[in-house]
């Protein structure tokens, strides 16, 4: 009997330890959520100022238009770099450098364009510095919360890259708020407040448990052998189709709300977009909610069957309200397709570590650039046809969803 007791105390203290340990890295979960916010008020606040740019320091739309070429383009190639240097600084380290590349950009942005003879050269600058932070931020959250021994991996992963999302609907909707009030000529208090978001969350990423990406007794793959493995080059179509399939139709949404409900262009540029992220965040937030009872590559093969479905109704349907709408259903339908390779990159290749997150972030970010630009090369031939443009690029989820038949069959 006393024996019993002991065994039953042991156990018991087993599980408290458990549940503390949980807890304690529900903190960690807690800020990688706000980092992708991060990463979404990097990626959406200053394109909301290109005019009062153009306007305040005489720059050329064209030129401005190269901010987010650049802003985009450093984060690939910190994608690609993190794969050298991410693991030799740490995780920690990192994920602290990249708030405070972002925050320092935020605070640059404030300061370079106005106090430079080259205003450009000074947004040029700013954008660069919080370019870097982005990047490093799409490497790290995703294998930080991968590596929290927490249940249903999937479910948190989904959730996770719904605060991007959510942080594309704050970030437009307080800086619309923010401009209505103040001004937009006080926009450079709204950049100061904004980077207050990543200073904290870089105090908190000093702070919150971080745990090893491989277990004491695992040992991680070499570049070499990930480069030769099969499962490897098929999740890196994945994430590229995946990148395709979400922006081939985002990059257009405003469009289609300009078209489709017959309001302004700056009503359209905020309706398109927002219904998109809306509905793409709604589809995370589901599967983050009932993840355990859902099969990850079941609901990522219907989700991929909408995907069609909602590039066949903008290209096919004339009726442009039927477009917008079919936006939105594209918007739900690619919202797991992201996080749920990066999932089942997790469980497919153990052992990946930060060169397989990496290069899934470069290969995800590659097909976000490649899909719009397919969607206007091939709309331009046509004559300036947008409806026909996005319907050529169902060609990225029916590839996907080839790949995922073929996963199955070959049990990769």
């Amino acid at each position: 009997m006393e024996r019993e007791l002991i065994r039953l105390k042991e156990e018991t203290n087993i599980h408290r330890g458990r549940n503390e340990m949980k807890n304690s890295y529900q903190k960690t979960i807690y800020a990688c959520f706000t980092g992708y916010v991060v990463q979404a008020i990097v990626n959406n606040f200053v394109p909301l100022l290109f005019l009062t740019f153009h306007a305040t320091y005489g720059i050329s739309l064209s030129n401005i238009t190269i901010l987010v070429t650049v802003n985009f383009g450093i984060q690939l190639l910190v994608d690609l770099a993190s794969v050298v240097f991410v693991d030799k600084i740490g995780y920690r380290s990192s994920a602290v450098l990249a708030h405070v590349f972002a925050a320092v950009g935020f605070l640059l942005l404030t300061i370079l364009p106005g106090a430079m003879d080259n205003s450009f050269l000074g947004l040029l600058i700013a954008v660069s510095t919080y370019a870097v932070g982005g990047g490093l931020l799409e490497v790290l959250v995703s294998p930080i919360v991968e590596a929290c021994p927490t249940d249903h991996k999937e479910k948190a992963m989904s959730l996770l890259h719904s605060f991007y999302c959510w942080g594309h609907v704050g970030v437009v909707l307080l800086s619309t708020a923010f401009f209505f009030v103040f001004g937009t000529s006080n926009w450079k208090v709204l950049a100061l407040l904004w980077a207050i978001v990543p200073m904290v969350n870089a105090v908190a990423f000093c702070i919150v448990p971080i745990a090893p990406l491989l277990a004491e007794e695992e040992q991680g793959i070499r570049l070499s052998a990930l480069v030769r493995s099969q499962a490897f080059w098929m999740l890196i179509v994945f994430m590229v189709c995946a990148g395709a399939s979400e922006q081939a139709v985002s990059q257009w949404a405003s469009t289609f709300a300009e078209k489709g409900l017959g309001v302004t262009k700056a009503v359209g540029d905020l309706a398109g977009p927002l219904l998109f992220a809306v509905m793409m965040g709604l589809s995370r937030a589901y599967y983050g909610k009932f993840g355990e009872r859902i099969h990850l590559e079941r609901f990522m093969g219907g989700s991929i069957l909408l995907c069609i479905a909602s590039y066949l109704l903008i290209g096919l349907c004339s009726n442009p309200v039927l477009g917008f709408l079919g936006c939105g259903l594209c918007g739900f339908s690619v919202g797991i397709l992201w996080p749920g390779t990066f999932s089942m990159a997790a469980v497919s290749i153990r052992g990946g570590g930060t060169a397989m997150y990496a290069l899934l972030a470069l290969a995800g970010d590659l097909g976000c650039s490649g899909g719009p630009t397919f969607v206007g090369k091939v709309s331009a031939a046509v004559g300036d046809d947008l409806r026909k443009g996005i319907l050529m690029a169902v060609v990225f989820p029916v590839v996907l969803g080839i790949g995922m038949v073929v996963k199955r069959a070959k049990r990769i």
